[in-house]
């Protein structure tokens, strides 16, 4: 346990940050997880500007790497181009 005053205000801190941390990130997560059950294309391009807007902001605040957001970012483009193709041969 801390003994300094300075260390026991640290380990608050550091608590209330990693709860948001993982708020922000869990949010992020399921909204992912969402817009990839969507069926429809309109109301996914509506979403997807967003959802990535916060992975940006999750790699800005250091939250996430920011070469893993790329990487997310980039999946979730994929997926776009794949579900166009998708309506239009329906």
């Amino acid at each position: 346990m801390a003994n300094h005053s300075a260390t026991k205000k640290d380990v608050r801190q550091a608590t209330k940050r990693r709860d948001r941390n993982r708020y922000y990130g869990k949010t992020t997560r399921n909204a992912i997880r969402e817009l990839k059950t969507v069926e429809e294309q309109k109301v996914y391009d509506e979403q997807l500007p967003n959802i990535i807007s916060q992975i940006d902001k999750l790699a800005k605040r250091g939250i996430i790497h920011k070469n893993k957001a790329a990487n997310l970012k980039s999946k979730l483009a994929k997926h776009t181009a794949v579900k166009a193709v998708a309506v239009k041969k329906k």
